[in-house]
């Protein structure tokens, strides 16, 4: 078992710069992967980034490449994400989330993070 908390969302301007903690806890943690996830009122769940444990490879979405940065402390089991020259449509419910060794998917979930980008 793992928890996922997350912390650090918030009311921002466009333009603004927010950065996002997950930390995990658990009896052992070694996942294969940590990823961030978002849901916009009324939108299907959409990724964000991720990040593989092993070697620190990053991958990023599409909408948030070149503006959003996944990093991690493996020291304290924690995952950020600094998110910079936040938009309007970056509005959303972040979510951490962890996939273990062996798994196909993302199989443990943090309850998440509203972030607001006012314009």
């Amino acid at each position: 078992q793992v928890d996922l908390v997350e912390s650090g969302g918030g009311i921002v301007q466009t333009g603004g710069s927010l950065t996002l903690t997950c930390t995990a806890s658990g009896r052992t943690f070694s996942p294969a992967a940590m990823a961030w996830f978002r849901q916009a009122p009324q939108k299907e769940r959409q990724f964000v980034a991720v990040m593989v444990w092993s070697d620190g490879a990053t991958y990023y979405g599409d909408s948030v490449l070149g503006r959003f940065t996944i990093s991690r402390d493996s020291a304290n089991n924690t995952v950020y994400l600094q998110m910079n020259r936040l938009k309007p449509e970056d509005t959303a419910h972040y979510f951490c989330a962890s996939r273990g060794a062996g798994e196909a998917s993302f199989n443990f979930w943090g309850q998440g993070t509203a972030v607001t980008v006012t314009s």
